[in-house]
């Protein structure tokens, strides 16, 4: 499997990316979260990502920040609720730019950490990213839950044993 893994934070990718590991899966990340707000806020969590896959040897693709264009895509759901239409509209918007790059670099599986918040709706998720891979036949999404086999207990030992900074929404300004 040749894995191209969307991710969101050191934290919500740490033990995921070790699941993996332990099963000689070596993902690719791309971080590609232009829905975060402030920009400050966007580079502290990138800051952080990079800092703990460059510690362990992952590579990861930076994606562009391009805040206006993200506003553009959900543009009319800004009064939608936590888990409603802008969160389905931002994880297409997400994982669709994911799937390209996949497709474009050679990668046959997308996946992404963004299912391991207990905040965020798995199926909007899972629904976003198989529309996403429709268009490019050669890729599978993989929508595997990361919320069980133990993992939600072992991000937050992660956390603990790395410091990392933890946030305490999503990024989006809504």
């Amino acid at each position: 499997m040749k894995l191209l893994l969307h991710t969101c934070c050191a934290p919500c990718s740490a033990a995921i990316i070790e699941y993996l590991l332990q099963r000689d899966i070596r993902p690719v990340l791309f971080y590609f979260n232009p829905n975060i707000s402030p920009k400050e806020e966007y580079e502290k969590r990138k800051n952080e990502l990079d800092k703990y896959t460059c510690s362990i040897g992952i590579k990861t693709i930076d994606g562009d920040y391009n805040h206006e264009l993200w506003l553009n895509a959900i543009s009319g759901l800004e009064s939608e609720p936590e888990r409603g239409r802008r969160c389905l509209k931002c994880f297409h918007f997400r994982l669709f730019a994911t799937a390209k790059l996949a497709n474009d670099k050679g990668f046959d599986t997308v996946a992404t950490t963004l299912g391991s918040s207990r905040w965020k709706n798995i199926n909007q998720i899972a629904d976003a990213g198989k529309s996403a891979v429709e268009q490019f036949p050669k890729l599978t999404f993989w929508d595997k839950n990361w919320r069980k086999e133990g993992l939600t207990v072992r991000r937050a030992i992660l956390l603990r044993e790395n410091g990392f900074y933890n946030q305490t929404y999503c990024g989006c300004e809504f």
